[in-house]
């Protein structure tokens, strides 16, 4: 009997795109640690690493992460983008998961800086950025992305009310693959953008946090005041 692999579905449909080297894993620590030691290695760009299962998944200042074996799309993507709109490429993964959503789910969440997806406030999706400097005319960037698609109905005591997945408001299963590769599609088309007014106004469409008084955490000091725009 023929047993699909995972991973090969989306070879085959995103062949000749940019992000058609998916590489599945059924376990690793971090695909963003695996990924930035590929780079290090001068792997090139578009390759991407999806996992059912990350053990040392790690979130913004060094959170840990920990998501349910097979309940989430947790994958890496590398590129290589000009050092001065790296920090724009995250923006484009945000952008894309909210188009992939409203693609393949049928509802539109919103984006809250700096690097979480959300549904009413509770978040759905969290993106992160790391980067390799081998010197200050390039830069390796990898950015890992944890979308909550098919969770448990009842949620641990610590997620629940701050966190939800796709089948939570879609009100069914949604099969991860096919997410996977109309989410990589659409950060083809956003990873162009990067670096034009495009990306931002986009990001503004799409965007939970302007026009809402929001608490700046900077580390040494916090800001408080109104979301006004983002340059």
């Amino acid at each position: 009997m023929f047993t699909a692999v995972p991973g090969d579905a989306a070879k085959q449909q995103l062949a000749g795109t940019r992000f058609a080297d998916v590489r599945w894993v059924t376990e690793t620590g971090s695909t963003n640690a695996d990924l930035l030691a590929m780079a290090r290695e001068g792997a090139p760009e578009g390759i991407v690493l999806v996992a059912d299962h990350q053990t040392a998944g790690r979130g913004r200042a060094g959170r840990s992460f920990v998501a349910p074996p097979g309940a989430s799309l947790l994958f890496s993507v590398l590129v290589r983008p000009q050092p001065r709109t790296a920090p724009l490429v995250s923006l484009a993964m945000a952008v894309a998961v909210i188009d992939a959503v409203e693609e393949v789910a049928g509802f539109s969440p919103q984006v809250k800086w700096p690097n979480d997806v959300v549904w009413s406030d509770r978040k759905l999706a969290g993106i992160l950025a790391e980067a390799h400097w081998p010197n200050d005319r390039e830069v390796a960037l990898v950015v890992g992305t944890g979308l909550n698609v098919n969770w448990p109905d009842e949620l641990p005591a610590d997620l629940a009310g701050i966190a939800i997945a796709i089948n939570h408001i879609a009100h069914h299963d949604i099969e991860r693959e096919p997410l996977l590769v109309a989410l990589l599609r659409h950060f083809a088309l956003r990873y162009a953008d990067v670096g034009s007014s495009a990306l931002l106004d986009a990001w503004r469409e799409r965007s939970a946090t302007l026009h809402r008084r929001v608490r700046v955490d900077l580390g040494s000091e916090q800001i408080e005041g109104v979301a006004s725009d983002i340059t």
